[in-house]
């Protein structure tokens, strides 16, 4: 069976389900949930210092799936890197589709033989994942300099046909509402410097001692392993004389 439409799921009917009932642990009914689609909710470079913020807020309750959410977020992000380039700007989804939606399956068709009533007010079984919005809330944010304030508008004007509900656009210069950037983790380099003359002639010393040290050392095994060779030899004879 293919993914239904996204009307399908886009009213808010009942309450949240998240799978694990807190006052009542046996209403557990779910073992596990299904990850969410959205692969990343950062994108961009949040090492740089900007100046305008632009949100994308929603204008009616509402259920948002999660490919829905990253449809949208790969749409955007794709129009900011070919118009702005990836290191000018910063985008953050807001949102996480926390609610699972459940659907009781029943075969259906053209013959009377295909319809089923099924269970009356049955569980169903979980299919996705799903965030759930409000009028004014945030889903999307991005960060750009005010010379690309434009340009970003009209990447986030692309959401609005990948979105079941109504949303419109706002730019601020309060960028710390966005919340804590991450921080990317940077390999630093070590320089190592040439080794001076005094250094290199302080080595070649240790070297030649290193050297000889092992030269005695070998001979002193290397005589070892000659007497006990010879005393060896004298109990051999003893024994033989016997």
């Amino acid at each position: 069976m293919g993914l239904r439409p996204g009307h399908c799921y886009r009213e808010k009917n009942d309450r949240a389900y998240t799978r694990i009932a807190i006052t009542v642990p046996k209403r557990n009914y779910i073992s596990t949930s299904p990850g969410t689609k959205i692969r990343q909710f950062n994108m961009g470079n949040p090492l740089k210092k900007y100046n305008r913020i632009l949100k994308l807020i929603v204008g009616n309750h509402s259920q948002i799936r999660d490919n829905a959410l990253e449809s949208v977020r790969m749409i955007i992000n794709r129009y900011l890197i070919n118009k702005i380039g990836k290191d000018l700007y910063f985008m953050r989804i807001m949102n996480f589709p926390f609610h699972l939606l459940r659907e009781n399956k029943q075969a259906q068709g053209a013959h009377a033989d295909r319809i089923q009533k099924g269970m009356s007010h049955a569980f169903g079984r979980v299919i996705g994942r799903a965030a759930r919005v409000r009028p004014g809330q945030v889903i999307i944010c991005v960060l750009v300099d005010k010379e690309f304030v434009e340009l970003a508008k009209k990447g986030l004007a692309r959401a609005k046909a990948r979105l079941p509900c109504d949303v419109h656009i706002e730019v601020g210069e309060d960028v710390e509402s966005i919340g804590t950037l991450p921080k990317h983790v940077r390999e630093e380099v070590v320089e190592v410097a040439a080794p001076t003359a005094e250094a290199a002639a302080e080595t070649g010393k240790a070297g030649e001692k290193g050297a000889e040290a092992g030269k005695e050392a070998e001979g002193a095994k290397g005589g070892k392993d000659e007497g006990a060779g010879k005393g060896k030899g004298a109990e051999k004879g003893k024994k033989e004389k016997k």
